[in-house]
């Protein structure tokens, strides 16, 4: 099959572009975390509580620190200068807030009680096998309902208006609860660290989402200089979220190598994944909606209890787009954490937006039904036209358009509102609709860019590509502002030696790339123009930097394009027609090369942004198909249409969004994690029990970009798409599955024993 021309560098921002990466990737050239190797490399294996709530009354390593190969067992007691990190926001800390085996005490099932370091991975698995310990055993609280004997505090997140009063009067009332369980972050590399000291100074080989962050708090629970620690992570095979933080392993991992002298890889394995490295926790929610009889909301109540570990204060914030996503003048979210014998919970894609939105999108259905009114109907009616909770306009805003687009995609007009009353090929059909949001911001970044004297342009930056593209966005920018092709463009992320760049979370990585890779790929085609025109011997001695310009990667006049693209130059050629090949300015000048850096300011400190909120909007439509003679449902269709900004790359942006609704398939349908009632395990932790889509499960998938720019956030005008993806696809998958069959899923996942209730009997 032919390959597709990539489109001229003057095309480049937008085009569908493949991953530059993409080859290192698929020839196994890439190394991620846990595939460095080093002399004398020795090998950890954690050992893990068998009980959910207790206390160690012996631990016994005396036989495996007796056998071959066995060289140090970490443990309570001998773990050598491991702190706490301060507890802060902004510069990360660690995902737990427990310093591995600080005390003896056991707050959840799987967690670390010793490692084994050991010559062979073998021979450390055998040793840790070894280890007997004695546990104080206490029932563990895992229940899941989390407003049970509930007495902590509840907080009041956003409030207008008085909604206790305008519901206690309001004509219509919708009161209901929502919850959805425990999803594990399950991305196919699972996390690991090799740790690396030379004296004082350690580097950290990690699959982590911000390398910048890691440094930071590792030299905190370390206790050497930020300057002493290097974190590496070129390539992480996803993290969802997962891998924000610094988890135990990389910990104890550089400990142990710090007391041995040698080089120490500790990795995670899939069992672990389900206990140690976070989860979404589960959600308890109460929407109650008033309106009036024609469908205009008075009153929204979201009241929400989260889960979360005994030792961490995570919440999920259920209610961040509840001020802003619908227009109502009375309105109040509060929140309540509750405490849970589990691991500490982390940020899952579209960490609040997406549970919440379940919730909240549920509960606009609802209100729908109860007012024979079009779900559409009461979406447009109550859209908001200024964030009320902050009481700004929006940046940009479409989301009418996002609906009306998808309702011409799914066929929505050709929807008939009774319950079953659609059917195609012996199946009965349900439509349902929900809408999403996340919020924008431009975060810091710092980039650098370099002109090569081997004919190459090198970008680097300290951020990392968890697999969304973020190499070839760089690339991107350097091909449109300089005409150099792809393949001579390298781009250099994931190392914390690197010039600071952003954690890959919250979507903004691509909103803060953006200026800081453009503003030094601009200062070093300025400082190359001005060497042209000032070195001895350049066709453009003399010529004003001004009437010069780069293309191709040849300085040119500006009102002389290249006549000759990618052809060497022969002697005597006319260099002013056809350019100058960068490389030759740098030989003519004796230079080495021609950097410059260049940086992104935050959002938070721009005067012009702080008037405006920053969202991403979006809808997604789902069809499902139920077979009621036989209980079977699958999700047929489903459409996502987003408003995002401008697209960078429409191709990784696609991706992106077609995970992101494959993943709301599997939050809708398959996802839970269970944890047995008397010890705390999780007792679906492998691929085997704990159920994910599968590629039968899969309905058709349609993206559309709506691309309208949004200046306010960059020059660019683009927002990030990874969260908002997932947001809103459960409440639309739940809303169909009503339709089809009359049943109101409102505790995820929807199960076949639910729809059993359906009085859709026969097709």
């Amino acid at each position: 099959m032919a390959t597709e021309p990539l489109p001229h560098a003057a095309n480049i921002i937008g085009a569908a572009v493949p991953r530059i990466d993409g080859p290192l990737k698929t020839t196994g050239t890439a190394r991620y975390a846990v595939d460095h190797d080093f002399p004398n490399l020795v090998h950890a294996v954690a050992v893990q509580s068998t009980i959910g709530k207790g206390r160690i009354r012996t631990l016994d390593v005396s036989a495996a620190e007796q056998m071959p190969g066995v060289l140090l067992v970490l443990r309570h007691g001998n773990i050598q200068n491991v702190f706490r990190t301060f507890p802060r926001q902004q510069d990360g800390a660690m995902a737990e807030s427990r310093a591995p085996f600080e005390d003896e005490n056991i707050y959840y099932w799987g967690q670390y009680i010793a490692v084994v370091v050991a010559e062979t991975l073998e021979q450390a698995k055998a040793a840790a096998a070894a280890i007997h310990a004695d546990y104080e055993v206490e029932s563990p609280d895992v229940r899941t309902d989390l407003s049970a004997d509930f007495d902590g505090k509840r907080e009041s997140s956003w409030k207008r208006g008085d909604p206790d009063q305008a519901l206690a009067s309001a004509p219509v009332v919708i009161d209901q609860t929502y919850s959805t369980p425990v999803e594990t972050h399950n991305p196919m590399e699972m996390h690991g660290t090799v740790a690396v000291w030379d004296g004082d100074n350690v580097t950290l080989y990690d699959s982590s989402q911000g390398v910048v962050s890691f440094r930071t708090v590792m030299s905190e629970v370390l206790g050497v200089p930020r300057e002493n620690v290097r974190i590496i992570s070129r390539f992480v095979g996803s993290g969802f979220g997962g891998k924000l933080s610094p988890w135990p392993q990389a910990t104890l991992a550089a400990a142990a190598a710090r007391q041995l002298n040698r080089p120490v890889k500790l990795s995670v394995d899939r069992r672990m994944m389900f206990s140690n490295v976070g989860h979404r926790p589960r959600t308890q929610q109460r929407i109650r909606l008033g309106a009036t009889p024609d469908g205009k909301l008075t009153a929204i109540r979201h009241d929400f209890y989260t889960e979360t570990s005994q030792l961490d204060d995570f919440v999920e914030h259920c209610g961040e787009q509840t001020p802003f996503i619908y227009s109502c003048p009375n309105l109040e979210v509060t929140t309540a954490m509750v405490h849970r014998n589990v691991g500490a919970p982390a940020p899952m894609r579209g960490p609040g937006a997406v549970p919440g939105l379940f919730a909240l999108e549920s509960a606009i259905d609802e209100l729908a039904i109860k007012l024979k009114m079009d779900p559409l109907e009461l979406r447009y009616k109550n859209d908001a036209e200024r964030d009320e909770g902050k009481n700004l306009p929006f940046s940009s805003r479409h989301l009418k358009e996002c609906y009306q687009v998808g309702a011409e995609k799914i066929g929505w007009n050709q929807r008939t509102p009774e319950v079953g009353s659609m059917r195609r090929n012996g199946k009965v059909i349900g439509m349902g609709v929900g809408a999403a949001s996340w919020s924008a911001a431009r975060i810091p970044c710092t980039a650098s860019f370099e002109f090569c004297p081997n004919g190459r342009v090198c970008v680097r930056c300290a951020t990392q590509d968890i697999g969304t593209g973020t190499y070839t966005l760089f690339a991107q920018v350097a091909h449109a502002k300089t005409g150099v092709p792809l393949d001579h463009i390298d781009v250099f992320l994931g190392d914390s030696s690197l010039p600071d760049g952003p954690t890959s979370g919250g979507s903004m990585v691509t909103s803060a790339i953006l200026p800081a890779a453009t503003a030094a790929v601009s200062q070093a085609v300025t400082r190359l123009l001005n060497i042209a025109a000032q070195t001895p011997g350049s066709p453009f001695h003399g010529a004003h930097p001004d009437s010069l310009t780069i293309a191709d990667g040849r300085v040119v006049a500006k009102d002389q394009q290249p006549q000759v693209v990618g052809v060497a130059l022969h002697s005597g050629a006319d260099l002013t027609a056809n350019g100058l090949p960068f490389e030759e300015v740098l030989k003519l000048a004796n230079l080495s090369g021609i950097s410059a850096t260049g940086r992104t300011f935050p959002s938070f400190e721009d005067p012009k942004a702080q008037k405006y909120s920053l969202h991403s909007f979006g809808a997604h439509f789902a069809e499902v198909e139920w077979e009621p003679d036989i209980a079977r449902l699958r999700v047929s269709r489903v459409f996502s249409i987003f408003d995002c900004g401008r697209i960078i790359n429409k191709k990784a942006g696609a991706n992106q969004i077609l995970g992101a609704a494959v993943m709301g398939v599997g939050m809708s349908l398959f996802e839970e994690t269970h944890y047995d009632k008397h010890f705390g395990q999780p007792i679906n932790g492998n691929f085997a029990d704990y159920l994910v889509p599968t590629c039968a499960d899969l309905p058709d998938l349609d993206v559309t970009f709506l691309d309208y720019p949004d200046l306010i956030v960059n020059e660019y005008g683009a927002r990030g798409i990874g969260e908002i993806g997932m947001a809103g696809v459960a409440p639309a998958i739940a809303s169909a599955v009503y339709h089809a069959t009359g049943v109101r899923v409102r505790e995820l996942p929807i199960r076949i024993e639910d729809l059993l209730q359906s009085k859709v009997l026969e097709v």
